[in-house]
C-alpha cells in the first residue's frame, strides 16, 4: 500500500517562502508521477503541479507560475513543492499524490490519482 507523508507547512508572511516535502513509501517512487493539490476553505480541491517520474517535465496551474516549483529525489523517495512569493490566497492544505498507474507522465487530473497524503496546512497572512 502506497503511503505519502507531507510536512513543511505553516504560518508565513505575504512575501515569504515555504518548502513542502511528501515523503512516498509502499512502491517503487522512480516509477510514478507525482503531484501536489490545494484545497482553500469553502472551495474545491484544485491541481496545483504534477511531475513526472524522471523529473523533467513539470506542469503548473496558472496562479502558481513562476513561484512555486515541484522536484522530486527518487534516492529520498521524496517530492517537493519549493513555493515563493506567497500571497493570502495560497492558504490551504496542501497534499501530496501518487497516480495509480505508472504510464502517466505528468497526471494534472484527479481522477488520475489514487493516493493521497493527509495534508498539511500552509497559512500566508496578509
Amino acid at each position: 500500500q502506497v503511503q505519502l507523508v507531507e510536512s513543511g507547512g505553516g504560518l508565513v508572511q505575504a512575501g515569504g517562502s515555504l518548502r513542502l516535502s511528501c515523503a512516498a513509501s509502499g512502491r517503487t517512487f522512480s516509477s510514478y508521477a507525482m503531484g501536489w493539490f490545494r484545497q482553500a476553505p469553502g472551495k474545491e480541491r484544485e491541481f496545483v503541479a504534477t511531475i513526472s517520474r524522471n523529473g523533467i517535465n513539470t506542469y503548473y496551474t496558472d496562479s502558481v507560475k513562476g513561484r512555486f516549483t515541484i522536484s522530486r529525489d527518487n534516492a529520498k523517495n521524496t517530492v517537493y513543492l519549493q513555493m515563493s512569493s506567497l500571497k493570502p490566497e495560497d492558504t490551504a492544505i496542501y497534499t501530496c499524490a501518487a497516480p495509480r498507474n505508472p504510464w502517466v507522465a505528468a497526471p494534472r487530473l484527479m481522477v488520475e490519482y489514487g493516493y493521497w497524503g493527509q495534508g498539511t496546512q500552509v497559512t500566508v497572512s496578509s
